[in-house]
């Protein structure tokens, strides 16, 4: 049912995303196939308080923050509309070799493109699971996040700080790839965001973790670890070093400016 806004709710009326795997809502898989994640969760809510609310998910997997620049960032600056997202450069970060200092040229040249071209460019510290992985990548991570946040002072930008939310650096908020978060994570990011963006909050403890459970057995983890080697890691090593992406040939997942209709 759509509501009018209210003083308390702010009245965007337009959402534009941009990214990878992580914007185009991986893996939030739906029974037909396709990937939900947290911005279709949030241009749902926010067309349910704006009618006539319009949204685009430019987001295609596996992009670098070089292709967001060249396929996303004119695109979305076009479309002018109220609110735009810019999540990108944390697969850049994940390379073998990365070089720090043009991913931060790049990142600038996104946003200083975007924010002339809507009310609120919205950025994000992307959240990252606890393990070996987030560790031997933290540096870089890290330097990423510093760049979002003296961007953000720069232009008047928002950082949602996902990365700091201790919830989403849980295992159990992940999915089997352990590059992805499951559909209660990625809920919990468009509760973020929808919150940074002035509405009043739905879920206010989205940061904290699910109640403890028991751990599974040694045993198990060790299943679990080979199959996600097989399946997810030497696939994804494979695609690394021959310069493959996931997304290759894929379209963006949204990528007019049109109403959002809302169940």
């Amino acid at each position: 049912m759509q509501t009018n806004p209210t003083p308390s709710t702010p009245a965007h009326t337009s959402l534009v995303a941009l990214g990878d795997s992580f914007t185009e809502g991986m893996s939030d898989l739906l029974p037909d196939g396709t990937y939900r994640g947290w911005a279709d969760m949030l241009a749902a809510r926010m067309a349910a308080v704006t009618p006539g609310f319009r949204y685009a998910n430019l987001a295609v997997r596996g992009k670098l923050i070089q292709q967001i620049v060249d396929e996303q960032v004119d695109r979305a600056a076009a479309m002018g509309a109220d609110v735009i997202t810019l999540v990108g450069g944390l697969n850049d970060t994940l390379r073998p070799k990365c070089d720090m200092g043009r991913v931060r040229d790049l990142l600038t040249e996104a946003v200083e493109r975007l924010a002339p071209h809507c009310e609120q460019l919205v950025l994000m510290r992307s959240p990252g699971r606890q393990g070996p992985v987030l560790e031997r990548f933290r540096p870089r991570m890290e330097a990423l996040f510093a760049t979002i946040d003296e961007l953000a002072a720069r232009h008047d930008a928002l950082v949602v700080d996902l990365y700091g939310a201790p919830a989403l650096g849980d295992p159990r908020l992940w999915d089997v790839d352990r590059l992805h978060l499951t559909g209660e994570g990625h809920r919990r990011v468009a509760e973020a965001v929808w919150q940074a963006l002035g509405h009043p909050a739905e879920d206010p403890e989205w940061h904290l973790p699910p109640e403890a459970t028991l751990p599974p057995h040694w045993v198990a983890r060790r299943v679990e670890d080979a199959r996600f080697a097989r399946r997810h890691l030497l696939p994804w090593i494979g695609r690394r070093l021959t310069g493959r992406s996931s997304g290759d040939g894929l379209p963006p997942k949204r990528p007019e400016l049109l109403p959002y209709e809302t169940a």
